[in-house]
């Protein structure tokens, strides 16, 4: 029985540092000591250890030599790599797309264009970034492919980090193409004329990333999470 709540305090540990990851509240560079993670969450460092291993595998924690582990913070070859494995996938799905593709596969994506455009409006770029990740991830799931809706998500959220450091307001704003014109050419069947959509949609999201450092203070675990993140 003990075991079985260390495995799920280890999960709701992983999903609350992963969230607040993707969610842009710890940010690329940020350090993530094990012992004060541990005093944080009420758990042992081996615990948070377990979690950090897990979100390196995710490739959105590296550990550094003598400085322990980070939030990913992806250089700029590593972003043109998850851009060009995002079109490769995603340009490459979109036939399976079409062919699964219902009216409530529309409507559930269409309510998260409708709230990442609320997000931009409100100036919560955070958001923003989060909800159009999510629709990129709920779109490859209509493939009916765990496998490719898995590695996009994946991708995605290093996606969101990238975004999060180097993106412009071109990044996440209309620019880039709505996602909405997406959706129309998916409900009218036009394969080509999606693929050509979204592998310029990806391109341009690339080019518009600005890759320059910018100083950010150290993280304060204590108010970042609350008991509420943990709850299993």
């Amino acid at each position: 029985m003990s075991e079985q709540r260390d495995r799920t305090s280890d999960e709701a540990i992983y999903q609350a540092v992963r969230t607040a990851i993707v969610d842009h509240r710890l940010r690329p560079g940020d350090r993530l000591p094990e012992d004060t993670l541990g005093q944080t969450f009420g758990v042992s460092r081996t615990s948070i250890r377990k979690v950090l291993q897990r979100l390196s595998i995710d490739r959105l924690v590296v550990q550094r030599p003598r400085r322990g582990a980070e939030v990913n913070r992806p250089t700029a070859r590593q972003a043109a790599d998850v851009f060009a494995n995002r079109r490769l996938l995603e340009c490459g799905s979109i036939p399976a797309v079409v062919r699964h593709f219902t009216p409530e596969h529309h409507r559930d994506l269409h309510a998260l264009v409708q709230r990442e455009q609320a997000a931009r409006r409100a100036g919560d770029r955070s958001a923003a970034i989060k909800h159009s990740a999510d629709f990129h991830t709920q779109l490859m799931a209509v493939t009916d492919n765990e496998l490719t809706r898995a590695f996009v998500e994946q991708l995605s959220s290093l996606s969101s980090l990238i975004i999060a450091v180097y993106g412009t307001h071109q990044s996440i704003g209309c620019d880039c193409g709505e996602h909405d014109e997406l959706l129309r050419l998916l409900e009218a069947g036009a394969v080509e004329q999606a693929e050509r959509w979204m592998d310029h949609h990806l391109r341009e999201i690339e080019a518009s990333l600005e890759f320059a450092d910018a100083p950010r203070e150290a993280p304060d675990f204590s108010t970042l999470f609350d008991d509420s993140e943990i709850a299993s």
